[in-house]
């Protein structure tokens, strides 16, 4: 079965696919980190946590020696993060002063994403 095309398939497929209308978009985040401490690693990225969670989603990633990197995706089932959301996140990190350097990536298809490491 060929995934990326969305035309040949009914609704129901669709839906369960993940696929058009009920497609999840997420984004990337990668920044690095002022101090490679393990409190500081630890503190950043419980308050991050916290961050994204105020905006209904959710983040897997993790890192290591000052240096993070995270996919951000909706806690809601057929949900999809937002243009607010990328900028929310942005503006977080933006205003912290333990971070370096960072980048947000723009939205794309969770799904696309997966199939792509498979």
């Amino acid at each position: 079965m060929k995934l990326h095309k969305v035309d040949n398939k009914k609704r129901r497929l669709r839906k369960k696919l993940y696929l058009g209308e009920f497609s999840v978009l997420c984004f990337h985040i990668d920044c690095k980190l002022n101090s490679v401490a393990e409190d500081a690693f630890d503190t950043f990225t419980n308050e991050l946590l916290d961050a994204v969670e105020q905006q209904d989603l959710c983040l897997g990633g993790g890192g290591a020696f000052g240096s993070f990197f995270a996919c951000v995706f909706p806690q809601q089932r057929y949900a999809s993060a937002t243009e607010h959301d990328v900028q929310a996140i942005k503006d977080w990190l933006q205003a912290r002063s333990d971070v370096a350097e960072f980048k947000v990536g723009d939205l794309h298809d969770s799904n696309a994403l997966y199939q792509s490491m498979h």
